[in-house]
């Protein structure tokens, strides 16, 4: 028989490089075609990487990270041209890797370009008057706005260690154990909407449906159009699918670094790229920064922990007052931008560990920012001497 992605393991400790890089083997997926006119990153003078990243006020060893979080690739881009690249395990320049819930970010941009195109007249709407949900039900009522910020009030655990985790049974539905549509729309309410940033993997799973049911068109079709095609993706992808088809929003895009980096670059450029503007600028600034005190760092929840990290509409949001951002999902896949850099770096990873506990020693999620932090600021150099005077 062959086996299911419920079969390979995940968060028990079981090294998972030779599954992510192919996961269209173990559930249904719908295909990305490369675009019609595929566009290659531009080369930039190469940069290796620092030997050490500072992290909790110490120097840590760069290669033990890389290799301790079981990393796939490394796409360090500045000023949209390639920098560094370096792939390890079963990743490499073609390899579409799983993204986990880097997914999510994009949905996000879908949900922005759909309003963009009066598919839909306002993130103040409920989510409910698109898509099917039962009365009283964690969605009825909500609306877009409080999903996208992961803070529908809807009953949740994203404990990745329990395997009686709501996030685990939402997996379940790729084994054909029911369908991710049937389980959102009959999810349960705990709180008040717009109160608690609660990250609930099915919030984005019900954008997915949104997107869906506002344009008529399938998740795939529409980013096939969307972004594939604008953004010029050199390479086919795919997203995972349950047993109807429908694609899994909250995490089951595969794509390769290179194609990844394209909605980090796309961002950091204010939705623009080639002098179009694909995304709307309002609609990347709203993404891109807390606008709420349930928001902030250290105020979203995650598996019953808060994070040191903010939210935006899917994107999360470092501490400080650099302006960073990141696109994130478990085992350590990341996209992470930093405006005052100018840089945009992807890390595909396997991290065995991630998911064996709630902590940062297993999960280093907060490591890998300070890690990618080191690097785009040694990528990038020193800042340009300010322009003397007149």
């Amino acid at each position: 028989m062959a086996k299911s992605i419920v079969d390979v393991g995940l968060f028990t400790g079981v090294p998972q490089h030779e599954n992510f890089c192919r996961m269209n083997d173990f559930a249904p997926s719908r295909d990305l075609a490369p675009s019609a006119a595929p566009s290659a990153w531009p080369p930039g003078d190469p940069v290796g990487l620092p030997d050490t990243y500072e992290y909790r006020g110490r120097a840590r060893s760069t290669d033990e990270f890389l290799t301790a979080t079981d990393t796939a690739a490394l796409l360090v881009l500045v000023d949209g041209a390639v920098r560094h690249e370096s792939y390890w395990l079963t990743g490499g320049p073609d390899v579409p890797w799983l993204s986990m819930s880097v997914a999510k970010s994009f949905v996000s941009a879908l949900v922005g370009i759909a309003l963009a195109e009066g598919h839909l007249t306002g993130v103040e709407e409920p989510i409910s008057a698109y898509v099917p949900v039962a009365p009283g039900s964690a969605y009825d009522g909500v609306s877009i706005r409080d999903v996208l910020r992961m803070s529908s009030g809807a009953r949740w655990n994203e404990d990745y260690s329990d395997p009686g985790s709501d996030v685990f049974r939402l997996n379940a539905a790729l084994a054909g154990f029911g369908t991710l549509d049937d389980f959102v729309a009959t999810m349960a309410r705990e709180a008040r909407p717009g109160t608690i940033c609660r990250y609930n993997s099915g919030e984005t799973q019900v954008l997915g449906a949104l997107i869906a049911h506002a344009t008529g068109r399938s998740l795939t079709g529409y980013m096939q159009e969307k972004l594939v095609e604008p953004l010029g993706f050199e390479s086919p992808g795919f997203w995972l699918a349950d047993s109807a088809g429908t694609e899994v929003a909250y995490g089951g895009l595969n794509l390769t670094a290179r194609d990844y980096a394209r909605i980090g670059e796309l961002y950091r450029n204010g939705g623009r790229w080639n002098g179009a503007q694909i995304v709307p600028a309002g609609w990347v600034r709203d993404s891109t920064v807390v606008a709420a005190p349930h928001l902030a760092p250290w105020q979203p929840v995650v598996g019953g922990e808060r994070v040191n990290l903010g939210y935006g509409y899917q994107w999360w949001l470092p501490e400080g007052n650099r302006g960073e951002f990141s696109a994130i999902g478990v085992y350590n896949q990341f996209v992470y931008v930093d405006p005052p850099s100018r840089a945009t770096i992807v890390k595909l990873s396997a991290n065995r560990a991630y998911g064996t506990s709630t902590g940062e020693e297993t999960n280093r999620e907060d490591e890998t920012v300070a890690f990618l932090r080191g690097v785009s600021r040694y990528a990038a150099g020193p800042a340009p001497d300010p322009a003397p005077g007149i």
